[in-house]
């Protein structure tokens, strides 16, 4: 029996300590496990190997992912993913394990419904906004690189009695930005989730540092530049025309998806593949995700993770109320 992992989509740090642990718990169960480099594009190519010791010793503490990764619109295609079936064929290969997001595990679903190539998902970014689980492999890590540049940025602007405008990543969804918000201390948040008052913060924001504010922290996520939210930009220009203090931005960028995964990650990548792996080799159902809630594992369907958008939880949004007004 064989199986295979692939990671696709966006990278995140928590990928390698699932992918060593995939290989070493495969050979615990007495099956071969295979690799599948660079993500749905490297399926298509036959950029398929089988997996020793040897490939995953060390990589547990890399950010990133050792098989890498890609984005691919040739899948979408039934020519090449029966190119793709073929190859899986040829190493006898019929489970896959993918790390990614909700888009990678469509393009599974449907390349199961072609030709029968079981799969489970686990949840693999950054952004956390996957439907259906509290939890993506990925998202304490990201927590983690954008406190320590919060508390950073934070210490020379108390140096200078500046403010601090820092964009985390998040695509269309405020996590990271309100976590970070939240736990750093900050004293602005603006997120596309919540509605905010710039007037009601500013007034604020000016009695506090005539009471002896030295410094303004202010948070928010990239979707505000997309949506029809005040933008980074806009907000350093607020900062600095109203509120009368000086302002530098900061944008973190891809920064947040590397680095050493934290404990919590790793262990969370070990969990995710061993109940996997157990799920792959004890039934015949076809797909699944597996997702994390309430401190317990559970596998559900495709549809159901579609069935939705993820949205934050109302107590997460409830504790940055106090950052919008």
């Amino acid at each position: 029996m064989a199986i295979a992992i692939m990671t696709s989509g966006g990278d995140c740090a928590g990928m390698n300590p699932a992918i060593k642990h995939f290989v070493d718990y495969c050979y615990t169960k007495e099956v071969q496990p295979y690799l599948i480099y660079d993500g749905l594009e490297g399926l298509i190519d036959g950029n398929i190997k089988a997996a020793t010791y040897e490939d995953v010793a060390g990589i547990m503490h890399e950010g990133g992912t050792k098989i890498r990764s890609s984005r691919s619109k040739r899948f979408f295609e039934y020519e090449y993913r029966k190119q793709a079936f073929e190859n899986l064929k040829k190493h006898k290969i019929d489970k896959i394990l993918i790390l990614g997001g909700d888009g990678s595990f469509r393009a599974l679903n449907q390349f199961y419904k072609d030709f029968g190539v079981h799969f489970v998902g686990v949840p693999a970014t950054i952004d956390n906004d996957i439907f259906g689980t509290s939890y993506c492999l990925g998202v304490d890590t990201a927590l983690n690189i954008i406190r320590g540049a919060t508390d950073a940025v934070r210490d020379t602007s108390s140096s200078f009695r500046r403010a601090c405008v820092i964009e985390t990543m998040g695509r269309d969804c405020g996590y990271l930005a309100l976590v970070s918000a939240i736990t750093c201390g900050a004293e602005v948040c603006i997120i596309p989730e919540l509605e905010y008052d710039l007037e009601s913060i500013g007034k604020r924001l000016k009695e506090e540092i005539k009471n002896g504010r030295k410094y303004v922290v202010c948070i928010v996520a990239e979707g505000c530049n997309k949506d029809k939210c005040t933008s980074t930009n806009q907000l350093v220009q607020w900062l600095e025309n109203d509120i009368k203090i000086e302002t530098r931005a900061t944008i973190l960028g891809h920064v947040q998806r590397g680095g050493n995964p934290t404990v919590f990650d790793r262990l969370m990548a070990s969990k995710f593949v061993t109940y996997s792996i157990d799920k792959l080799l004890s039934d015949q159902e076809g797909g699944s995700v597996i997702v994390y809630n309430d401190s317990k594992f559970e596998f559900v369907t495709i549809d159901y993770v579609n069935s939705q958008k993820y949205e934050i939880r109302e107590d997460l949004l409830e504790l940055a109320k106090r950052l919008v007004n």
